[in-house]
Formats: C-alpha cells, sequence, structure tokens
C-alpha cells in the first residue's frame, strides 16, 4: 500500500526588508493572509509605488539637472532598483 503524498513543507517568501546586518529576511508559513505577509505586501505595494514615481521624477529631472542632483538622484534610484529587485525576486519564488 502506497502512503499518501505528503503536502510539501510552505516554500520561504523573501521579505521586502533586511535584517539587521543587512542579510535577507525570509518568512516561513502556511497562512499567506497573516500579519506579517500583509505588511510585507503593503510594503511591496509601497516600494513599486516609489520607484515608478521616483522614475517619472527622473525623466523629468535628467535633461536639465546639476551634478549635484544627478548624484542624489542616482542614489535615490539605486535604492529605488534595489528594493523593487527585492519585490521581483520575492513574488517570482512564489510563482514556482
Amino acid at each position: 500500500m502506497e502512503r499518501p503524498l505528503e503536502h510539501a513543507p510552505p516554500e520561504a517568501r523573501l521579505l521586502p526588508w533586511s535584517g539587521p546586518e543587512g542579510k535577507p529576511c525570509f518568512l516561513i508559513t502556511d497562512d499567506h493572509g497573516g500579519p506579517v505577509s500583509r505588511v510585507a505586501d503593503a510594503m511591496e505595494s509601497i516600494h513599486l509605488g516609489m520607484g515608478t514615481e521616483l522614475l517619472a521624477h527622473a525623466r523629468r529631472l535628467l535633461p536639465d539637472a546639476p551634478t549635484g542632483e544627478l548624484r542624489y538622484l542616482a542614489e535615490r534610484l539605486t535604492d529605488a532598483l534595489d528594493a523593487v529587485l527585492r519585490v521581483a525576486e520575492s513574488r517570482g519564488r512564489r510563482l514556482r
């Protein structure tokens, strides 16, 4: 007699924030609507919205921007890209 297939353990979700030492944080849960999942969903949405707004701002600023503003913009765009790539990685993991 065959054993019934057991459910696979839940895959760890990459959270949209890092730990105190800059290491990635993961959530392992069966409850996709739990409080930490909801906070992570909200933060992902905020990161994506901020990235969209920053990109629009960059497109307006770039043609005539002074050097100091360009450096600041580049730093903010780097932060936004980092956050958006983390969201993409997290969502990609959940689609598998």
